[in-house]
Order: structure tokens, then C-alpha cells, then sequence
């Protein structure tokens, strides 16, 4: 295992119309485990759902973004699992026109010196968050659609397994995250899933992509029950908002132990993004960092074995943002992952 300890990564939107301006900034703050950027600003099609819906079955794009047209749903249905019986993972590429920071970002990894290279990092969304953003023609949820709800869950696999062939060229590791923003609503009256639901779905996506040389990883940037994470034994990495929920998750002492010991990883997304001020400073956050290594400490996890399995990244993404505070963000990022070993010394 390459080490892992304190290196930052990238959630994966940016902010930039201009794929190489973001790649620059990719490769200058997390050059250990650069990450394509998703580009919503360039175009639509690059928002976190419409992205990765390129042959799945009865799913258009069209100006707005995208929508759920079932007319032809037995045709679409039968030529897409024939596709996934076939095991045609180039069927379900993600092509230029729905990312464009993906095609650059290979494209600027032939040219890098990947020498001081760990990692590569991808990112799919996740089926949850998918089938929560869309509508059948009765304004109905896909969520609740349990043929849909399927397929979309065979189909990001697919897409991520298309996304770790797409890099194999680099002989690099690969880190690869499913984005599940949806789930940090789970417990709430508006999350119609339960605990057994998510699981299941978690479960038979993240086996579905457990390749030699690939650790696999779910974003939630909200609060939720992390248990749901640490209890699917397929997930490598958890990333979560460690600026406004690490109180939260170190709740989870037991589970997370459990964790650790079979070779868990947090990502802390110390790096605030929406609530960033400018204010912040790479010994604060740091220090905050510690205070919760020292917390789940006391609850009787290995204090080594959580430091060792620790990375850094923003808190969420941040293609809703400037370029400027973008930067800013990625910079700050950089400064904690360079300062965090003075404090947890």
C-alpha cells in the first residue's frame, strides 16, 4: 500500500469554464493524488447526475439537464443489460462532451512527471443520489422505482469500471468515490430508504468495483448514520465533512474501530467550502484535525492506525464557487496537509 498518511485529494468539481486552468490547479496543490475536475460551469453537462447518464436505459439530455422518458423502456432495458452481460465497459464511457476535465486530465497525465504520484483519483456519482434527482413522468422519484433503481446501480458500476480501465495505462493506484450527497439526508422524513436499502445497494456497488490495485470510497458530505459506511465491508475509504461534522462522526467509536482494523481510511474534508471565509488558517484546521484523531483515541481506536489511514480534501466540491476562492480553498488544503504532522506529533 503506497502511504497514505495526511496526502490531499480533490472531491472533483471546480469551478473553471477552462479545463487546463483547472488542471493547473489540480496539479499544483494535490500533485500526490490529482483528481479529474468536473466542469458544471462549462456546460450543463457536466453537472454531478447528468454526467454519468450517457446510455443508461431511458435517460435524455436536452438543454435544461436531464430527464427520464420510459417510452421505449423494454427496448432500452433489453439492449442495456445485453451491454452489461457482455461485459462492455467501453458501451458506458463518459465521452468529452460530458467530460471534459476527464479526457484533459489523461491527456496532462501522459505529459506530468507522475514520479512523486500515489494515486489517481476518480469519482462516479452515486446511485441514491442519481435515482433521487430524477422524475418519472408522474413526478414520482426513481428512488422508488425498483427495475430503474437497478439498473442505474449496474450502470454507475459500469461507468467506474470504464473509469479504472480508462487510467490502467498509468500503472498508478486508483482511488475511485462514489458521491452520495442524497444519504446525508438518510434518517429524515424525506429519505424514503432504509438503513437495510442503503446497505444493500452500498454493498453490491462498491463489491462490483473491488479490483486489484483500487480502493473504493464513498463521499457524503452531509450528516447521516455513518454505521451505514463502516458495516459494508467493501468500502475503503469514508469521506465526510470533517469542518461541520466531525462532533458527529467520532459518535461512532465502536463502528469505526471495527473499521480501522480491517483497513478502513477516512478522508477528513477539512477545508470548508461553502461556509469558507478566507479566515481559516492551516493551524487551525490541523489542530482540529487532532482533537478528533485524540477523541477517537479515547474511545479506543489505535491512535497510530488512524493517522496512518488519513487523508485530506476539501469538504465537499466546489464548482459552485470562483476561481479565485477556489484556489484559495485548494491552497488552504495543501498548507494542512503540509502542517498536519507538527500537530499530531
Amino acid at each position: 500500500m503506497a502511504k497514505l498518511k495526511g496526502l490531499a485529494t480533490g472531491i472533483g468539481s471546480l469551478p473553471h469554464k477552462d479545463a487546463e486552468a483547472a488542471l493547473d490547479l489540480v496539479f499544483k496543490y494535490t500533485p500526490q493524488i490529482p483528481f479529474w475536475p468536473q466542469l458544471p460551469k462549462r456546460d450543463v453537462r457536466e453537472g454531478m447526475v447528468a454526467q454519468f447518464s450517457e446510455n443508461l436505459p431511458c435517460f435524455r439530455f436536452r438543454k435544461e439537464g436531464i430527464f427520464f422518458d420510459a417510452q421505449n423502456e423494454e427496448q432500452e432495458l433489453e439492449k442495456f443489460y445485453d451491454r452489461i452481460i457482455a461485459g462492455d465497459v467501453d458501451y458506458f464511457q463518459i465521452s468529452e462532451d460530458f467530460a471534459l476535465g476527464l479526457h484533459k486530465f489523461r491527456q496532462r497525465l501522459t505529459r506530468e512527471n507522475l514520479k512523486n504520484v500515489e494515486f489517481i483519483k476518480g469519482h462516479v456519482v452515486g446511485p441514491f443520489t442519481f435515482a433521487a434527482s430524477i422524475n418519472d413522468a408522474n413526478g414520482i422519484a426513481l428512488l422508488h422505482n425498483s427495475v430503474f433503481m437497478q439498473a442505474i446501480l449496474k450502470g454507475l458500476v459500469m461507468k467506474a469500471l470504464w473509469q479504472i480501465a480508462f487510467f490502467k495505462q498509468f500503472g498508478k493506484r486508483i482511488i475511485l468515490f462514489f458521491d452520495e450527497p442524497y444519504l446525508g439526508c438518510f434518517g429524515s422524513a424525506y429519505t424514503p430508504i432504509s438503513r437495510e436499502d442503503a446497505v444493500r445497494g452500498l454493498s453490491e456497488l462498491t463489491q462490483a468495483v473491488k479490483v486489484p490495485d483500487v480502493l473504493v470510497g464513498i463521499h457524503c458530505c452531509g450528516n447521516t448514520d455513518w454505521s451505514i459506511f463502516t458495516d459494508v465491508t467493501s468500502i475503503d475509504i469514508i469521506s465526510f465533512d470533517a469542518f461541520s461534522f466531525l462532533e458527529r462522526l467520532v459518535l461512532y467509536g465502536e463502528n469505526l474501530k471495527k473499521f480501522f482494523k480491517r483497513g478502513g481510511i477516512l478522508c477528513w474534508g477539512i477545508v470548508p467550502t461553502q461556509e469558507f471565509t478566507g479566515k481559516e488558517t492551516p493551524d487551525a484546521l490541523a489542530k482540529r484535525i487532532k482533537a478528533g484523531v485524540d477523541i477517537l483515541a479515547k474511545k479506543g481506536l489505535d491512535k497510530e492506525l488512524v493517522v496512518e489511514n488519513l487523508l485530506l480534501s476539501p469538504s465537499c466540491g466546489i464548482g459552485t464557487l470562483d476561481s479565485s476562492r477556489a484556489e484559495k480553498i485548494l491552497k488552504l488544503l495543501s498548507e494542512t496537509a503540509i502542517n498536519l504532522f507538527d500537530n499530531l506529533a
